[in-house]
């Protein structure tokens, strides 16, 4: 469990941090081109068009919506969960300054979420951002809009994993607690491989530009 530090102190500072720590991706490989959601505007497009990006997102979120629509519909008793990574999946994070506050929704994931929530889904967050802006991601997400059953980031030791080995890793802890991930969703590669998800679903990161 995080304590969350007051906001107005620490919020330019952390966003400042983030800046410093933030961690590379890897780029697209040919894998990618097999996982659900991939589209062909990821090996053509050389710079990042925002509304290019959001019809290709708007995509794959038309696939992801009938899957935990269907999947929701017959859980039973079975406590049923997504997975959602952030930046540039569930925050617009590539089209705005980071001391621009909060970083607005990618509105079409939040409206999957909050589909999933009414649902009886869980949403869960995991994401490569280092624990020290636990409390700004926290507040940040609730401010766009999301239902936040669970946010997971990366502590000390995570920083030394790579970062697919560390989201599989909490994809297992969110498994630990009961539940069955119906649905991951990210724009990375190492946002979804590892597997601990009955499907995985990929936003555009266009050969790694959107990371």
């Amino acid at each position: 469990m995080h304590a969350r530090a007051p906001l107005s102190r620490t919020a330019a500072v952390l966003a400042a941090t983030f800046v410093l720590v933030a961690v590379p991706v890897t780029s697209a490989t040919a894998a990618e081109t097999a996982t659900t959601g991939t589209t062909s505007a990821d090996a053509s497009v050389k710079a990042v068009d925002y509304t290019v990006w959001q019809r290709d997102v708007a995509a794959v979120v038309a696939e992801a919506r009938p899957w935990i629509e269907a999947r929701s519909a017959n859980a039973g008793t079975q406590k049923q969960a997504i997975v959602l990574d952030i930046d540039n999946t569930a925050l617009e994070t590539h089209f705005h300054e980071l001391w621009e506050l909060p970083t607005p929704a990618v509105a079409d994931v939040r409206e999957l979420a909050r589909y999933a929530d009414s649902r009886g889904v869980a949403v869960f967050f995991v994401t490569a951002r280092p624990g020290i802006i636990y409390s700004l991601t926290d507040w940040n997400l609730k401010e766009a809009g999301y239902p936040v059953d669970g946010l997971y980031v990366r502590d000390l030791p995570d920083l030394f994993d790579e970062v697919s080995a560390y989201k599989t890793a909490k994809r297992a802890e969110i498994e630990a607690k009961g539940y069955t991930i119906i649905a991951n969703i990210g724009n990375n590669t190492t946002d979804i491989v590892g597997g601990h998800a009955e499907r995985t679903f990929k936003l555009p990161d266009y050969n790694g530009q959107l990371s």
